[in-house]
């Protein structure tokens, strides 16, 4: 490892898997190769990686209660309030689902089925405690210190902290990793929130049902609590103020004229009223001799592209319903689906040029997993701002919020009210400052570079924690494994953050990997770019008669032949188990 660097009268550890204990330099304090401040799935994949390797490794964690008091046990947000009870909750919706559909497959089964919340979070919480003291047994087979504090720098290898009965400890290490991830942000400019509201740190930890929710976040957050909830059969309403999902693909293109019309042989355009169209068919004169199923995304402009004489032959009619939709290519832009309706009067068509068909913007994959969730129960109030919680004397929640379109204000009453509005990373103890630790001024994430080393370049930060890191278990986890091996000599490898596969576990999944398109056609011009579209019905649909109209699959490929895959999103039921074989694919 080099020159050891350790302040003054801190002994360095010799090397090998047989270290002796190093000695105290003053009272209190002691001398570590590496000290991992944050028990989550990052800090400990590094602090585990690092002890396997030789190296004397010290962890120091610590939760600070939740505004409702929940707190947790070793393994970060992944375990005990993110991924790990998510699914569980998300498999228990799935479930009732399952049930819903079994007398159609030849099963009894008393309907409707009973939930039963207390039963469910036992179950769920019980697991998650197995899981925290896995993490507690792995440590000390790894013979890793396990520190139970909070963590303040005094210099830039120094922390310290009080330990249970007030006694203070300095811990000093050659090298420093900060794994302390986020924690939900509270709106705490809206009157009653942190008093009176909830976030996912305690939603998965509620011994007893939240009751009629609401939900406020755009966030996949958001929408996956929103979801299970109403899964599980309880009154869910998700409150949006502007764009759901806005890290995941959003914009499908089409063709409109003012609002969105049809195109017919006769030069015609019929306007139709813009939220989706499902299917069309080319139409030769009034006969449907020729039949197409066009995945309903067309061209960015269709003067310009070559599917335009195409269409020019016949005419093109909405038509919802129907499964058989094929693969068809259209043209990356900015644009709008039409759902179909009454044919208004027909107009003449405007010659090509600025004046010709005119483009809006709509959401696709992001706009289907909304739908979606509207058509099985959830309520979506969107474009609208929560503006206060009160308490009523009988303990709902009254809420009162303004539509940002009409101004105008609105009030409802819930037993639960949930936050789910972003998170921020959790530095506010660790006096960054002492150590000359640089953070972003805007979202307050650590700077790091390629080697995720910060200002100081014996400190490191991985995971959420860090800026520009994508907030994913697995991504930190593995990271936290490449940097015990660069510290360690045993390996140069970076990270690779390019094509990390993510999934919303949405009631219909939504699995991504790679570029969205609006990604793609920033790198590569819109020239540059061929999206595919397919709508499909999963076979488990079939038979109980499910409703495939989001079910859906795009992707996104460069237009050149050979036309190389830069990303794929898919949604419908086990959108992450498919995406992974995808993922493993465009590596």
């Amino acid at each position: 490892m080099g020159q050891s660097c350790l302040p003054p009268g801190c002994a360095q550890a010799p090397p090998g898997p047989a270290c002796s204990p190093l000695p105290f330099t003053q009272a209190g304090q002691q001398c570590y190769d590496l000290l991992v401040i944050g028990g989550g799935s990052g800090g400990l994949a590094c602090a585990k990686e690092a002890a396997q390797l030789g190296k004397k490794v010290a962890v120091v964690d610590y939760v600070s209660p939740s505004p409702r008091g929940t707190r947790w046990g070793l393994g970060g947000t992944c375990v005990n309030v993110g991924c790990i009870p998510k699914k569980l909750m998300h498999q228990a919706a799935l479930l009732g689902g399952v049930i819903r559909d079994a007398p159609h497959y030849g099963w009894e089964v008393a309907q409707p089925a009973l939930h039963s919340w207390r039963k469910m979070a036992e179950a769920v919480q019980n697991h998650v405690k197995s899981l925290n003291w896995g993490h507690r047994v792995q440590l000390q087979d790894r013979k890793v210190k396990y520190f139970n504090f909070k963590a303040s720098f005094v210099n830039k290898h120094t922390v310290c902290g009080v330990l249970k009965g007030g006694k203070e400890i300095l811990l000093s290490a050659e090298h420093i990793v900060i794994a302390t991830g986020g924690r939900p942000r509270y709106p705490a400019h809206i009157e009653g929130a942190v008093e009176y509201g909830i976030t996912s740190d305690d939603i998965f930890w509620l011994k007893e049902s939240p009751g009629k929710t609401l939900v406020v976040g755009a966030s996949y957050v958001a929408l996956e609590c929103a979801g299970f909830l109403t899964g599980l059969g309880l009154d869910a309403t998700i409150m949006i103020r502007s764009i759901p999902l806005r890290a995941f693909d959003q914009v499908v293109q089409g063709w409109t004229h003012p609002t969105c019309a049809l195109l017919s042989p006769g030069g015609c355009v019929y306007p139709l009223p813009c939220p989706q169209l499902r299917q069309v068919q080319v139409w030769a004169g009034s006969k449907a001799s020729v039949s197409r199923n066009w995945p309903l995304s067309f061209m960015r402009n269709c003067w310009r592209n070559k599917y335009l004489p195409a269409l020019a032959a016949g005419s093109v009619c909405g038509e919802q319903g129907g499964d058989q939709r094929n693969v068809q290519p259209h043209r990356p832009a900015h644009g709008c689906e039409a759902r179909p309706s009454a044919l208004a009067s027909a107009t003449t068509l405007p010659p090509p040029g600025p004046q010709g068909l005119s483009f809006c913007a709509l959401q696709q994959m992001a706009s289907l997993v909304i739908e979606h969730m509207a058509v099985h129960g959830t309520r979506i109030l969107k474009g609208c701002m929560p503006l206060r919680v009160e308490k009523l004397p009988d303990g709902q929640l009254q809420v009162t919020w303004v539509d940002l379109a009409s101004d105008r204000k609105d009030m409802g009453t819930f037993d639960t009210v949930l936050w789910a509005t972003g998170r921020v990373p959790e530095i506010g103890s660790l006096n960054l400052e002492k150590a000359d630790v640089h953070t972003n001024p805007h979202t307050q994430k650590i700077l790091v570079d390629a080697q995720d080393a910060t200002s100081v370049p014996h400190i490191y930060a991985i995971g959420d924690v860090a800026e520009g890191r994508p907030e994913l278990t697995p991504t930190a986890v593995m990271a936290g494994r490449l940097l015990a091996q660069r510290l360690c000599g045993r390996s140069s490898d970076l990270m690779d953050y390019d094509n990390v596969p993510t999934t919303v576990f949405t009631p219909l999944e939504y699995g991504c990997v790679g570029l969205s398109e609006e990604a793609a056609v920033a790198r590569h011009g819109e020239e540059g770019v061929e999206v595919y579209h397919a709508y499909y019905k999963p076979l488990e649909f079939t038979v109980p008669e499910r409703d495939a109209s989001q079910c859906y699959i795009k992707m996104v490929c460069l237009r050149e032949p050979p036309q190389l895959v830069l990303g794929l999103h898919f949604l419908g039921p086990n959108a992450g188990e498919v995406t992974q074989g995808f993922a493993l694919a465009l590596k």
